[in-house]
């Protein structure tokens, strides 16, 4: 497996739609293992396709990775979504504090539905449908968005985006 550079924001391929995977064989799983190893290398908890530079409709995801006293990554039950739509949404929604592996460091408070129904193939092309509540509900809207060429700053205030995207470029400038 390998560690795929990542596509950061102002980069205009995020605000892509991706196009839906057409056939599913060895070289797209070896890339979806490949996203599952980058989105590992940077802790993140779910990666899109457009995110390391591929407008294919896929996503990985793990909710239940966590790390052990001695800082070792510990795998929880990753996830690879090929063609993912959400077919059912709840009226409820949830607030939750998101960050964005191509919005490096930021984070800010996006309200989401609580609970989505979202259908999709499996890494052997088989028809899947998941349910999901609360934070893995909150994680797959985030990566679909991206799939749909919208990041979670889009659901934001323009003033809160405004301030974020300073900060953002801020801390690009203290590093270089």
């Amino acid at each position: 497996m390998s560690i795929l550079p990542l596509v950061e924001y102002p980069n205009p391929l995020l605000h892509e739609k991706s196009k839906p995977v057409t056939r599913i064989n060895d070289d797209l799983r070896k890339t979806l293992d490949d996203m599952l190893e980058t989105m590992y290398a940077d802790r993140g908890v779910g990666l899109a396709a457009p995110q390391v530079g591929l407008l294919k409709r896929m996503i990985v995801i793990d909710a239940e990775q966590e790390d052990d006293e001695n800082g070792k990554h510990i795998q929880g039950k990753p996830m690879f979504l090929i063609n993912p739509e959400i077919i059912a949404s709840s009226e409820e929604t949830i607030v939750f504090c998101e960050g964005c592996l191509s919005v490096p460091g930021q984070k800010a408070d996006v309200v989401r539905h609580q609970k989505v129904t979202v259908r999709y193939q499996d890494k052997e092309g088989k028809q899947k449908t998941i349910e999901a509540e609360d934070y893995l509900a909150v994680i797959l809207q985030h990566e679909i968005d991206h799939l749909d060429g919208i990041l979670y700053i889009d659901h934001l205030s323009r003033l809160k985006r405004s301030m974020l995207l300073k900060k953002l470029q801020k801390s690009r400038e203290k590093e270089a």
